[in-house]
């Protein structure tokens, strides 16, 4: 086995710096989280703000500019480094519980949520990208996992705080204290604690050029002309897309939706923190098994059950309806999210799995731009209950595409995994 730099691959060998990261991330996550119960009902109660697709431009905003964030990441991680790429996400976070605390318009609101598509498209892909180099090949879909579930759990949290804290301090103040608070926290983490990994990706390299010899390559880089892998994370990034369209319609619609219903406040910040909480701590279990089972028939149940999950809301009322329907989409969405980033970071060589993994995350965070599109306009035409079962219908739809393009597959590294 090579040292190169001293370094080993595994959760075990690195748990030290992999925990460290996982806070981190839950840090990126928490500086989200109050937005998601709060935000919608902001615009129509202190902007008066009564249009959808008004409403919904915010996640516009937010979509674009993590996408590019995503993408970005993933071409500069192998030249600057993640760890400085993490360092530069939290810097864009500072300013934007101040823009929302003291926005005179919904503009500075819409200003505030691309710095934090920014922040958040450079955070939380380092904090992906360094785990997913710490662990090596076997245990990938363990640690999207522990990823995933340290960042939604946070967003659930914070999304329940934000619902309590705003009924007694106003939505302002809920905004600014739960994003300041972990965008400072994170920054102090990484700068002091964090450690990059660029030495683990050479490792992992080089054990991949000695063992190429008696393991036959089974994918291929991104790009590379061959039509088995580049169908596969066509796959992928429809998958992905389409997930956070309907994550769109669940952060920007479903808050006016319920408040319509005849929902409080704190009753909304539930049901925005329980989908979240089930689909963080659900992760942990689906990463694991897709290490074990593969990545297809999770990504394909899991657009299903959301598929369901989306139809439950739109056809039923009151809370315990919308609760239950809350679970249903945080399991179909925790079979999904991080199985998906497992799939990319499995068709890929580790040298191209930066690249990979951003490009991916753009065509995943552009489905909040086409969700709030969608929904916006949809939902000022046929009303919340038909836009919600187009998305519906749309995700059902996507989890049968994959089901077409996903074919069973072993990568080269899980390969040799296997015979080490």
């Amino acid at each position: 086995m090579p040292a190169s730099h001293g370094v080993k691959l595994g959760l075990r060998e690195n748990a030290a710096q992999f925990a460290l990261l996982v806070l981190a991330n839950a840090f990126v996550g928490a500086t989200l989280g109050a937005e998601r119960s709060l935000l919608p009902l902001l615009a129509r109660d202190a902007f008066g703000i009564a249009s959808a697709t008004a409403t919904l431009g915010f996640l516009v905003t937010f979509g674009l500019t993590k996408a590019g964030a995503n993408y970005a990441a993933g071409r500069l991680a192998d030249r600057a480094g993640r760890r400085r790429i993490l360092l530069t996400g939290w810097l864009f976070a500072l300013p934007v519980p101040l823009l929302l605390y003291w926005a005179p318009n919904w503009w500075w609101v819409v200003a505030a949520n691309a710095l934090l598509g920014v922040h958040q498209g450079l955070a939380w892909s380092a904090t992906v990208i360094m785990k997913i180099d710490l662990v090596g090949p076997r245990r990938r879909g363990l640690a999207m996992g522990l990823n995933e579930f340290a960042g939604y759990v946070a967003v659930a949290i914070a999304a329940l705080a934000g619902a309590y804290l705003a009924v007694t301090t106003g939505p302002r103040l809920a905004l600014f204290t739960l994003g300041l608070g972990p965008a400072v926290a994170g920054l102090l983490l990484t700068l002091l604690f964090v450690r990059d990994t660029m030495a683990h990706v050479a490792l992992e390299h080089e054990l991949a050029e000695q063992d190429a010899a008696r393991v036959a390559p089974a994918c291929v880089p991104e790009g590379s002309g061959r039509p088995g892998p580049r169908r596969q994370l066509f796959a992928a990034y429809q998958a992905g897309l389409v997930n956070n369209l309907n994550d769109g319609v669940a952060w920007g619609l479903l808050p006016l939706y319920f408040a319509a219903g005849g929902l409080a406040v704190r009753e909304i910040g539930w049901l925005a923190a329980l989908y979240p909480a089930v689909w963080g701590v659900a992760q942990i279990a689906t990463g694991a098994l897709s290490d074990r089972v593969g990545r297809r028939g999770l990504i394909a149940a899991g657009m299903a059950v959301q598929g369901v999950a989306l139809a439950v809301t739109a056809l039923s009322e009151g809370f315990v309806a919308w609760a239950v329907a809350a679970i249903l989409l945080g399991l179909g969405t925790a079979a999904v999210y991080p199985t998906l980033i497992a799939q990319v970071s499995d068709l890929v060589r580790a040298r191209e799995r930066a690249r990979a993994v951003g490009t991916y995350r753009l065509w995943r965070d552009l489905g909040y731009v086409a969700g709030a599109l969608l929904a916006g306009a949809a939902a000022d035409r046929v009303g919340f209950r038909i836009t919600i079962l187009i998305v519906a219908v749309i995700t059902a739809a996507s989890g049968l595409l994959a089901v077409v393009l996903l074919r069973p597959h072993l990568s080269a590294a899980r390969r040799e995994a296997a015979r080490a």
